[in-house]
């Protein structure tokens, strides 16, 4: 979709750039100024010399040009340090944007996107603005106002110039249009190529392990050769058309030119034209043409960080999938509060569908779960015993149906107060490139280090973490590949326990722990943890409900009868 010169969205999501478009004008008119004063100047001073009056006479021009020089060179300096500066700060506010957009539409959209592409998009693609505001917007104002004054200064000297100008100058902005539309398509796939290489790239080396086990490595390699080949041809395609572009506008303000300096030459020849009104036009005619043929320059340098900036502003107007947004008619987030300890949760009716899958995830589930209960979700893989975790946790809606807190409807509540309430423990947990300790206290800032180690003994990971090298400061590396799953699991668990949240939710949190470390869990559970409320997921037959709890099972997302000996769970099975 064509939005002109300038894009609109950058001046609805990025504030900085309209401030810094108004400093773009205010320094292209007083560049604009001193063209035209330059070009006086410098007709009068060769004209003067002609007369040979070169010693007292041209004294004080050339002062006054040499002060119009600089002052040009002072300006030229000024509105780049100026758009560099707004550029940063214009991709400094996209970035957080992007980033809490990406947080907002959470797991759930950004599972089905690739996280290298996200990456590369918030980094390299957005670093190509720089262009975009340093020089394209710049000679974009240019190209309007310079045209326009020096026609206007050369029809006070001559009409006859001053019409030759302005018939040949419309010629440049068609080629660059024309030219400019190709340059676009092109741009666009060349940055899907690169968003496509950085994906595939950080997902090669993010399963290299795997790769080289199952002797794939090589295959790879060939996938990513390929693809940075197809970059390669469309890189060199685009900067074809550039230079191709380049010369069409070049040939044409050439041709203009000349043909202002034969009509020019041919009437100073036969004394129809003063001598320093002629050098006044000959120096002006190249200024006209100079920032028409800078801007369709300066078009396809700046295209890319277009490109990058057009995919930040589909992700951020990607409508939420949770809250007012993607439900209407419900009431205004953030109206009502729940407090989980007291407050009893109820599932009614919930459907969840996922976009191409004829079966629903959740089929008109029905569930009731009072403060401090423990529940157990048992079945098969494909249960929705997952998607009803997401659910809970809000990053998914569901396509009907309620949850409710106290009897108000979670939708309407505010996000970020709701997930306060919830301490959540996936099937394959993050940890961070940060320490031990750091990695515990994620969910609880300023955590005291007894209260980390507390956590940490709860969820039996006391011990080996006291065997690092520096114990709790030791850094875990990225993803916390210096440890074991089992480890990685037990320091999430630790997580989970320090923070002080009503609701507990556990994804097979036992999975990667031998049969005492799975006790020892299960032990903290009812004991320090009895007042909270727990839903965890297990797959196989080693966890009870225990007291106050009871046992769940899902099959082909919906509830299963009450596994006998549970006790009566009020469910409701649609």
């Amino acid at each position: 979709m064509n939005r002109g010169p300038v894009d609109p969205r950058l001046l609805r999501y990025a504030q900085a750039a309209r401030g810094y478009l108004v400093v773009t004008v205010a320094l292209g008119l007083a560049g604009t100024a001193l063209i035209l004063a330059q070009a006086g100047l410098l007709a009068h001073g060769l004209a003067t010399a002609a007369h040979g009056d070169v010693a007292a006479a041209l004294t004080g021009t050339l002062i006054v040009l040499l002060i119009v020089v600089i002052l040009r060179a002072a300006v030229s300096y000024g509105g780049e340090v100026t758009a560099l500066r707004a550029a940063a700060t214009v991709k400094s506010q996209l970035r957080s944007a992007l980033t809490a957009r990406a947080l907002r539409l959470g797991p759930g959209w950004l599972g089905g996107q690739r996280a290298g592409e996200i990456a590369t998009l918030s980094t390299r693609g957005l670093d190509g603005l720089d262009s975009y505001f340093a020089r394209y917007l710049p000679q974009l104002v240019l190209g309007v106002l310079v045209p326009i004054a020096v026609v206007a200064r050369v029809a006070v000297a001559d009409w006859i110039s001053a019409v030759v100008i302005a018939v040949t100058l419309p010629l440049i902005p068609v080629f660059a249009v024309l030219v400019g539309w190709h340059t676009k398509a092109q741009t666009r796939r060349q940055w899907r190529l690169l968003a496509i290489l950085g994906g595939h790239f950080l997902d090669v080396v993010e399963g290299l392990p795997t790769l080289k086990v199952f002797g794939r490595a090589r295959a790879q390699e060939q996938v990513i050769a390929k693809v940075t080949d197809d970059y390669r041809k469309t890189t060199m395609a685009t900067l074809r058309v550039a230079f191709l572009s380049a010369l069409v506008l070049e040939l044409t303000a050439a041709v203009a030119t000349a043909l202002v300096a034969v009509e020019v030459g041919l009437r100073l020849l036969y004394g129809h034209l003063g001598y320093e009104t002629a050098l006044l036009v000959l120096l002006l005619t190249p200024e006209a043409f100079l920032p028409l043929r800078a801007v369709g320059a300066q078009f396809h340098a700046s295209m890319e960080g277009a490109a990058a900036a057009g995919r930040v502003f589909e992700i951020l107007d990607t409508a939420l999938p949770d809250g007012p947004e993607a439900r209407p008619g419900r009431a205004t987030a953030g109206t009502v509060t729940a407090d989980l300890r007291v407050a009893e949760l109820r599932l009614d009716g919930i459907t969840v569908t996922y976009p191409g899958r004829p079966r629903p995830a959740l089929d008109g589930i029905g569930l009731t779960i009072a403060p401090g209960e423990r529940i157990v979700l048992t079945g098969p893989s494909g249960a929705g015993k997952s998607t009803l975790l997401a659910l809970l946790l809000r990053f998914l809606a569901p396509a009907a149906g309620t949850i409710q807190a106290g009897g108000d409807d979670v939708a309407a509540m505010d996000l970020e107060q709701w997930r306060r309430q919830i301490a959540w423990v996936p099937q394959q947990p993050y940890l961070f490139s940060g320490s031990a300790a750091d990695n515990i206290a994620l969910g609880q800032p300023g955590a005291s280090r007894g209260a980390i180690c507390q956590a940490a003994r709860l969820a039996g990971a006391a011990e080996f973490i006291d065997s690092l090298p520096s114990g709790y400061d030791t850094p875990l590396g990225e993803r916390g590949l210096r440890l074991s799953a089992g480890q990685r699991q037990r320091i999430a668990l630790a997580r989970a326990f320090l923070r002080d949240a009503p609701l507990l939710l556990l994804d097979e949190p036992t999975a990667h722990l031998d049969p005492a470390g799975a006790r020892l869990i299960a032990s903290a559970l009812d004991t320090e943890l009895a007042d909270r409320t727990v839903i965890l997921i297990s797959h196989g037959q080693g966890w009870s409900a225990g007291s106050g709890g009871r046992v769940v099972s899902m099959e082909h997302g919906r509830l299963a009868p009450v596994v006998p000996g549970g006790r009566d769970a009020a469910l409701v099975i649609t």
